[in-house]
This record gives structure tokens, C-alpha cells and sequence, in this order.
């Protein structure tokens, strides 16, 4: 346990030089107190978590958030280096997912909220509006050591505020970003079709996997004139079918066996080069029609804008871009990321950023701990549970702060092994 209190402390020295030196402590009073709050992750809570003694004034919690002398950039740079350089040793290609997601709040003055779409409640006949404030998410795709499906581990995120920049336009702000602190490397950027239009901004050393839309308006590309010839040059070709009525041959089609979320499940695929001259006039993009061979569910329409990736490859990456759908819900559900009732100056947006960052932050603690230690509780209503979850990870930090707290302030004679192993036990996997 005093290893890996020492591993979760190292990886909060990353930070240091994002803070002062009080700033750092109270950083690191606040992580290991966000970790171990069971319950509602108010301010007051988290307080109370990290604070026993009242040594601070709660105060110092909210300021913290509020007007903390800290550049929230600074702390996403320091942990997208950290991950990257982690998770991606060798290889120059790094691969990402992109989504946004809705954080719920109550009240008139929260900097930055106002009412969305719901995403999760709304339906193709209803639309449910919802108050509080839209982040934009970019995250690291990692394998995980025991296989299956991918993890997502946030890399950067920013508040969308209406009046202001639109969603795209973060996203490719955050994209330039991430490409001028790593200027060696490749991504491969995965996002759902709202974000397909970023197929047209010219990501510097980015490849676009998205969904393309199934009416979309396709064309051939330009053919060069044999001689020169008067006018501008024909910036398209003949137009194509849509997705959805381009029928292939029988020979066009290519059975392939696919790793969709760590299961192989066997799919049709047909690739054609195109021209979507609507989103990107000047570069083509690589059509991947994925077809159920059984007929039970409808075709998948996908494109990515390197034409040399294989077909296999972009239906493969978009599959695993579900993972950042449980971050989010692992975000809220177990970090309590909507919680903290913070609504002035930065304090709004410091706060949901700094839950998504704890959840990169347990992930990587404990990828990097030894396999030995990788362990969870068999469950006798979850026996066929083969691979740790995200509860698991909390747990096992949860496991070694409370007993770096507990066995550090007990007087003699301490807790017996046996009774702090249940009381540990008992507040690790605490909701």
C-alpha cells in the first residue's frame, strides 16, 4: 500500500509546476478528497473529506475553483504529455475520440450553463431540453492490458457557452492544440457525424473517422484534361449515387472479420473514393458501407479522410468510440461530476473539467501499478465478470489512501489488520 501511495503521489508532482506551492498542496488535499467523497460531490463535502481537522476554511475549497491562480490549459498540456508519452511509447500515431455531453445544474447565475438538447432523453419525434452547461470532450483511446473494449481518458476540456464559439470551432481549437504540444505525432480522431463538418478544416496531421450522412451528396473526382483548355478547371466530377442507394456487386463487397469492442463479429464492407464536395470541396475522403451479413441491422455509412486507410480499420475505430460514452457516464455516476454547486467567475467550468480530469488521473494510476495488483471483489450476482471496471480503479485508490489516512493518524494501539481490512473494504466500494 505505501508503494502505491508513493505512485499516486508521483503522478501529482506531474502538476507541480502548474501551481504555486500552497496552491499545490490544497491540489492534492482536494484530489485525494474528490476520490474518497462518497455521496453528493458538493464543495462542502469534499471539504469535509479533505479537511477532518478544519485546519483550512472551506473557503479556501471554493476559491480554489473560483479564482485560483492555476491556467486550466497548463493542467491539460502536463496530462496530455503524461498520457501520450505513456500510452503511445513507440508508435507516432496517436488515436482519439470527440464527443460533448451535457452537465446538469440548478440555478439562474452558473456562469457559462444554459438550456441544450438532451441527448440521452430526446427521441427522433421529441425533442427534451435540459438546463446546465455542454462540455466538448477530447480524449486518448487506450487498450487496456486485459483486452476488450477501449478506455477514453480525457485529454482537454472547454465549455461551450451560446453567443460564443460554436461546437466545431472548439473542437478544432482543441485539435490545434493538442498538435502543437506534440508535433511528432499522428492522430487518428474518431467523433460521431455532428462533427463531420471538421472533415473540411484541414486538422493539422489528423485523420477524420466519422458517420457520413446516408443522403449525403457524393461525387467522382475531377478528371485532369488531356490538353490545356480555357476556364477554370472542373473542381468535381460526375455526381454519385447517396450512400444509401450506391448498390454494390457482389465482388465489390469484402467479408471481413472485425474487433468491434473487443468481440469479432464478421461484416460486409464496401470502399469507394468520393468526393463529398458539400463538407470538403478540395479533399476526398474514403465511402466504408458496413453490412450485417444476417440483414438484422441496417447499414452503417462511415468515411475517413485518409484514402489509404483500410476498410476494416474505419469501421473498427469508429466501433470503439463507445468508450467515451461510459466516460461520461462513470464522470457523473461515480465522480460526481455535476455536483460541486460553484457558479461564479471560473468556478463552473474549473470544476467539471477537474472531474473529468480525476478520472484520467485514477486511470493512469492504476494501469501503471503492477498486474498482481490489478484485483477486484467477485460478485456473486456478477460472476462473469472477466476485466476491472472503472469502480474497480476508484476502489483500489480509494483502498490505498484511506489506509495511508487511517493507519498514519491512529494512536496505539491501532486498528488491527483484520478490522481495518473490512472498514477499508467497506468505504472503497461506498457510492
Amino acid at each position: 500500500m505505501k508503494a502505491d501511495s508513493l505512485a499516486w503521489f508521483r503522478v501529482l508532482e506531474t502538476f507541480a509546476s502548474v501551481f504555486s506551492s500552497p496552491s499545490f498542496t490544497l491540489f492534492c488535499s482536494l484530489s485525494a478528497a474528490w476520490a474518497l467523497c462518497t455521496g453528493r460531490h458538493t464543495m462542502t463535502r469534499i471539504y469535509q473529506v479533505g479537511e477532518p481537522d478544519g485546519r483550512r476554511a472551506h473557503d479556501a475549497y471554493h476559491r480554489f475553483f473560483r479564482c485560483g491562480a492555476w491556467r486550466l490549459e497548463e493542467l491539460w498540456r502536463h496530462l496530455a504529455v503524461l498520457l501520450v508519452e505513456s500510452m503511445y511509447p513507440g508508435g507516432p500515431v496517436v488515436a482519439l475520440m470527440l464527443d460533448d455531453t451535457t452537465f446538469h445544474k440548478t440555478g439562474r447565475k452558473i456562469v457559462g450553463a444554459s438550456w441544450w438538447r438532451d441527448a440521452v432523453r430526446s427521441t427522433a419525434t421529441r425533442t427534451v431540453h435540459c438546463f446546465g452547461l455542454n462540455l466538448v470532450v477530447l480524449s486518448l483511446e487506450i487498450a487496456p492490458p486485459w483486452g476488450g473494449e477501449p478506455l477514453a481518458l480525457p485529454l482537454n476540456v472547454r465549455v461551450h457557452i451560446k453567443g460564443s464559439e460554436t461546437l466545431l470551432q472548439q473542437a478544432q481549437e482543441m485539435l490545434c492544440q493538442l498538435a502543437a504540444w506534440m508535433p511528432a505525432r499522428h492522430f487518428i480522431l474518431t467523433a460521431d457525424g455532428s462533427f463531420a463538418p471538421l472533415a473540411g478544416a484541414f486538422l493539422p496531421r489528423t485523420t477524420l473517422i466519422s458517420r457520413i450522412r446516408h443522403d449525403a451528396a457524393l461525387y467522382q473526382l475531377p478528371r485532369r484534361p488531356r490538353r490545356p483548355t480555357r476556364g477554370r478547371p472542373r473542381t468535381k466530377g460526375p455526381r454519385l449515387p447517396s450512400p444509401s442507394r450506391f448498390v454494390p456487386s457482389e465482388r465489390q463487397w469484402q467479408r471481413a472479420t472485425l474487433n468491434i469492442r473487443g468481440k469479432q463479429i464478421e461484416r460486409l464492407l464496401f470502399s469507394r473514393v468520393v468526393l463529398w464536395y458539400h463538407v470538403c470541396p478540395k479533399q476526398p475522403i474514403l465511402l466504408v458501407i458496413c453490412r450485417d451479413p444476417t440483414g438484422k441491422q441496417k447499414d452503417d455509412f462511415f468515411f475517413a479522410t485518409d484514402v489509404t486507410m483500410e476498410a476494416a480499420c474505419v469501421v473498427e475505430h469508429y466501433a470503439s468510440r463507445w468508450a467515451i460514452e461510459d466516460t461520461f457516464k462513470n464522470v457523473k455516476q461515480y465522480l460526481g461530476a455535476e455536483d460541486p454547486q460553484l457558479f461564479a467567475q471560473q468556478g463552473p467550468q474549473r470544476a467539471a473539467a477537474f472531474s473529468f480530469w480525476m478520472y484520467s488521473a485514477v486511470w493512469y494510476w492504476y494501469l501503471n501499478r503492477r498486474p498482481s495488483t490489478m484485483t477486484w471483489i467477485p460478485l456473486p450476482w456478477y460472476a462473469t465478470k472477466a476485466a476491472p471496471s472503472f469502480v474497480d480503479a476508484l476502489a483500489s485508490l480509494r483502498r490505498t489512501l484511506w489506509s495511508s489516512r487511517i493507519f498514519q493518524s491512529s494512536g496505539k494501539p491501532a486498528l488491527t489488520a483484520r478490522n481495518a481490512r473490512v472498514l477499508i473494504e467497506a468505504l472503497a466500494y461506498s457510492a
